[in-house]
Formats: structure tokens, C-alpha cells, sequence
């Protein structure tokens, strides 16, 4: 009995067009970050520095109820101007908890693709690499625009509401956009950043130190440096540093450092744009062709 050979048949289907391919990775990676050991109390716990503002701006619209404050000199912190955003988006402790978050959600992004080789998996599908980077910057965007735009905004709202008039907005016309401005760059930033360390290793808790050491040793790096040459240009080597110069420029306050606001702007916009240069290369991938 003869036996017939069946060849291959040609997959005459269509490939169905999603307008958001990347949004599958960013639903799957933020769920993965909740289901982490600690994170949502991290999470959480990085959201109280906007509660406690805000409190203060409604404690500045109460003041006769709040005479305690007074007394002990709290007048001065209760005045809410561009200063008083600057204040909370630039803290010490908002920026140190950024990047715990990005430690904690950030660190698997890529190093984990690389370390089980999903990459091939990734661009086995309809997927380009556009929309592979992008899926795993919007889980940092979610994460980092919750902890600067959506506050500020609501600040913003607050302050409206508590007041009962639109005043504070006709004072400072420009203080929407200063807080959208800061929000996307200091995003944008990290994201980079998270990314950029994510792509150099397979090892998840090497990134992780990465992550953090980067962070904590260029604050270390300044105050050394300073303290024996005691020249302020080298708060540009902190990311801290960078960050609140770019707030006091973007705020129009003062600056902590007697150096041009617009290098650490300038500092930034470059380690963001080598970073996409590095992750550009570093992720390769057989992509679908039509």
C-alpha cells in the first residue's frame, strides 16, 4: 500500500493588527511585580511623601484649626508655591524610593529574557523591537507616573478645591506644565536607566545592585570629591543632584548647587539617549517579516 507524503502547506491566514502589541508585556510584567515578595508594601509605603503633602496643603487652607503650626514655626513649609512641589518632587525620600521601586519591578525586565533566552519568543511573534522596549518601559511608566504626575496633579486639584477658587491657578499659570514636564523626564530617566542596567546581565540580584549602587555611590562620589576640592560642579556626578537642579530649573526656585541648571538637564537628555543606543544593540531578535 502506497504511503502519500504530505508536504508542507503554506499558512495562507492573516496576521491580526493590534494597535497596542506591547500592552500584553506591560499587563503581565506589572502583575508580576505585586506578586513579589514585599513590593506592594514598598509600593505603598512610597506613596505616603504625596499623602503627607497633601495633607499640608489642606492643613495651609485650615490654619486657624492648625494653630499648634503656628507656634512652631510650620507657616513657612505650609506656603504652597511652585517651591512647595519642587520640595516633594525632588525629596530625598521620594527619589531613594523611585528607585527601590525600579529595583524591585525593574530589575527582571530584560535580564530575565536574556538569562532563559525569550527573546526568540518575543520576536517568534508580530512583535518588533519597538514594541518589545516599549512593553517593558510602560511597566516603570506606570509605576514612576503614579509616584510624580498623578500627586502632582492632584496637588494641583486639591489646592483648587480646598481654596474654592481659582486663584492659586491664575498665580502660577505655568505650574501644570513645570509638574507634566519634571514627571515625564524624571520617567523617561529612570526608565532608561532601570533598562539600560536591566540589559547588561542575566543575574537578576547583580542588576538589582547595580540598580541601587549606581544610585547610592554617585551621591558617595560628590561628597567626596567636594569635601577635598570643595568646586560644586561635581554634584553633577549625582543623580540625586541631577534631579533637583532640574526640579529648582523647572520650578523656577533656587538652586541647591551654584552650577548651570541646564547641565544636568543636558546630563540627563544624554545618559537617556545613550541608553536607547545600548538597549537598540543589545536586543536582537529574529523578527516576524510579512
Amino acid at each position: 500500500m502506497a504511503i502519500a507524503e504530505k508536504g508542507y502547506i503554506h499558512w495562507e491566514g492573516k496576521f491580526i493588527e493590534r494597535r497596542f502589541p506591547w500592552w500584553p508585556i506591560t499587563r503581565l510584567q506589572i502583575r508580576l511585580a505585586f506578586k513579589k515578595k514585599y513590593f506592594k508594601f514598598v509600593f505603598f509605603t512610597s506613596l505616603m511623601p504625596a499623602v503627607f503633602f497633601l495633607a499640608g496643603i489642606y492643613v495651609s487652607e485650615r490654619l486657624d484649626d492648625f494653630q499648634f503650626m503656628i507656634r512652631r514655626g510650620g507657616v513657612q513649609f505650609l506656603q504652597i508655591d511652585p517651591k512647595y512641589f519642587k520640595n516633594y518632587f525632588t525629596s530625598d525620600l521620594l527619589l531613594f524610593m523611585i528607585v527601590i521601586i525600579m529595583v524591585l519591578s525593574g530589575a527582571s525586565l530584560i535580564s530575565d529574557d536574556l538569562k532563559y533566552n525569550s527573546l526568540q519568543l518575543y520576536f517568534a511573534r508580530p512583535l518588533k523591537k519597538k514594541d518589545y522596549l516599549l512593553g517593558k518601559a510602560s511597566t516603570l511608566f506606570f509605576f514612576l507616573l503614579l509616584l510624580t504626575l498623578i500627586p502632582g496633579l492632584i496637588f494641583i486639584i486639591f489646592k483648587l478645591i480646598f481654596s474654592g477658587s481659582f486663584k492659586f491657578l491664575a498665580t502660577y499659570p505655568l505650574l501644570p506644565l513645570s509638574v507634566l514636564i519634571y514627571s515625564l523626564l524624571a520617567t523617561a530617566f529612570f526608565s532608561f536607566y532601570t533598562l539600560l542596567i536591566s540589559c547588561l546581565s542575566k543575574n537578576r540580584r547583580y542588576v538589582s545592585i547595580l540598580l541601587f549602587g549606581i544610585y547610592l555611590f554617585s551621591d558617595i562620589f560628590f561628597g567626596i570629591f567636594y569635601s577635598i576640592f570643595r568646586n560644586q560642579y561635581f554634584a553633577l556626578l549625582s543623580i540625586k543632584n541631577n534631579m533637583q537642579q532640574i526640579g529648582a530649573f523647572l520650578f523656577n526656585t533656587p538652586a541647591p548647587y551654584a552650577v548651570p541648571r541646564v547641565l544636568s538637564l543636558l546630563i540627563v537628555i544624554g545618559l537617556c539617549l545613550a541608553a536607547s543606543l545600548v538597549l537598540k544593540n543589545k536586543i536582537r531578535g529574529v523578527e516576524v517579516v510579512k
